[in-house]
C-alpha cells in the first residue's frame, strides 16, 4: 500500500489530549484535602453526616414524620444529602476557582475548562467515597436493596453533566462580578429546599393560590437524579417524567456553559 493510500491514524479528541493531565490535577487536588489534614477522608462524609442527624433528630423525634415508606428515613436523608454535597461543594468551588488559582492558571497552558473539569471529578470521587456511609446506615436500618439500583450509574452520569455545565457558567462569570459568588451561595440555599433532598416529589403540593409550585419544582433537573439515587431503595421514587426532564435540562445547561465559558475565557485571561 502506497503512502498515499496509508490510512492515517485518528486524531485525538481534546479529552484524550488532556486527560492525563486532567487526572493530575484531580490527583492533587484529593491530596492536598487528605494529606493535609489529620482526619482526611472523614471530612468529605462528616458534614453530609452532621446534617443527616440533625434533619433526623428535627423531623422524626421532634415531629414524628416516622419512616419515610417502608424504609428508615435516616437512609432517604443520606441518599439525598450526599449527592447535595456533590452538587454543593462543586458549584461553590468553580464559583471562586479563577480568583483563588489565577496564577496557576495562567503559568500552565491547559484548557481552562480543565479547571472546572477537575472540580466535578474530584467532588465526584469524593461522593461515591462517601457511599460507604449510606451503605453502613442501609445494612444497620435493615433496608433491601432493589434491582433498581442499575440506575444509580445513569444519575452519576447526568449529575456530573449538569455540574459541569453550571461550574462552565458560574466560573467566568464571578471573575467579572465579584458579588456574584456571594449570590450563588444564597441561591444554593434555596434550591436545596427546592430540590428533592429532605421529601419525595410526591410530597410537592401541586397548586399555591394558583400558583403551579409543583410544575417549576418538576423542572429542577435534580428531581430526577435524585430519584435515580434513591430508586434502589424505593422504586416509586424513580419517575422517567422527572429523569428525561433532568436529561434534557442538564444537557442544555452544558451546552449553555460551554458557550458561555468560550466567549468569555479571553475576556476572563485578561482581567485575572
Amino acid at each position: 500500500m502506497t503512502s498515499s493510500t496509508a490510512v492515517r491514524p485518528a486524531q485525538r479528541t481534546p479529552f484524550a489530549r488532556y486527560r492525563h493531565s486532567l487526572w493530575l490535577l484531580t490527583k492533587r487536588d484529593l491530596s492536598v484535602r487528605y494529606t493535609t489534614n489529620a482526619l482526611g477522608y472523614v471530612w468529605s462524609i462528616l458534614d453530609p453526616l452532621l446534617m443527616s442527624l440533625i434533619y433526623f433528630f428535627v423531623f422524626v423525634l421532634v415531629m414524628h414524620r416516622g419512616d419515610h415508606g417502608e424504609q428508615p428515613y435516616i437512609v432517604y436523608l443520606m441518599a439525598g444529602l450526599l449527592p447535595w454535597t456533590w452538587f454543593n461543594s462543586t458549584i461553590t468551588d468553580a464559583s471562586r476557582v479563577f480568583n483563588k488559582e489565577a496564577k496557576l492558571v495562567r503559568s500552565v497552558k491547559l484548557p481552562q475548562s480543565l479547571w472546572v473539569a477537575r472540580i466535578v471529578l474530584s467532588k465526584g470521587i469524593e461522593y461515591v467515597a462517601s457511599l460507604a456511609v449510606l451503605v453502613i446506615f442501609a445494612v444497620l436500618a435493615h433496608a433491601p436493596v432493589t434491582a433498581h439500583i442499575v440506575w444509580f450509574p445513569l444519575g452519576l452520569v447526568l449529575q456530573a453533566i449538569l455540574v459541569y455545565g453550571l461550574g462552565l457558567i458560574v466560573a467566568p462569570l464571578t471573575v467579572f462580578y465579584k458579588d456574584l459568588e456571594r449570590a450563588i451561595r444564597l441561591i444554593l440555599r434555596l434550591l436545596f429546599y427546592a430540590s428533592a433532598v429532605l421529601y419525595s416529589p410526591n410530597e410537592w403540593p401541586q397548586d399555591f393560590h394558583g400558583f403551579p409550585i409543583g410544575r417549576i419544582l418538576e423542572l429542577n433537573p435534580l428531581t430526577g437524579i435524585m430519584g435515580l439515587y434513591r430508586c434502589a431503595f424505593w422504586p416509586k421514587e424513580l419517575q422517567f417524567g422527572h429523569v428525561i426532564v433532568s436529561a434534557v435540562g442538564s444537557l442544555v445547561i452544558l451546552g449553555i456553559g460551554m458557550l458561555v465559558f468560550r466567549r468569555s475565557v479571553p475576556a476572563v485571561l485578561k482581567e485575572m
